[in-house]
């Protein structure tokens, strides 16, 4: 079964964390990355080049940056497992569960 791991931040949980802390903290993220159920991931660029878009009475209507939450997406992972336990564990290791952000889990159909 593959799952998206979505990784919402809490962008202020960073401004007063030290650089040597950010960079542990980056070290998670990248050990995240390289578990071996982790089939592919992808940091999301800053929100201000986001775009959202939304039909309303057949007008499509184009908005610029997040609109839905405080938080923001700042990744996401592809993961392959065949234990849902395993990819809880799993998102419960990201830096953004424990700051204020938070984790989705998103079981993904097949193509």
């Amino acid at each position: 079964m593959r799952y998206a791991l979505l990784v919402y931040d809490d962008s202020s949980s960073w401004e007063n964390v030290p650089t040597s802390q950010k960079q542990a903290l980056h070290g998670e993220y990248h050990a995240l990355a390289n578990s071996p159920c982790v089939t592919d991931h992808y940091r999301i660029k800053q929100q201000q080049s986001m775009k959202t878009v939304r039909v309303s009475e057949d007008r499509t209507v184009i908005s610029e940056g997040v609109s839905l939450s405080q938080r923001e997406l700042r990744a996401f992972f592809v993961v392959e497992s065949a234990d849902p336990d395993s990819v809880l564990e799993l998102a419960a290791r990201a830096p953004a569960a424990r700051m204020g952000g938070a984790v989705e889990v998103w079981p993904l159909t097949d193509r």
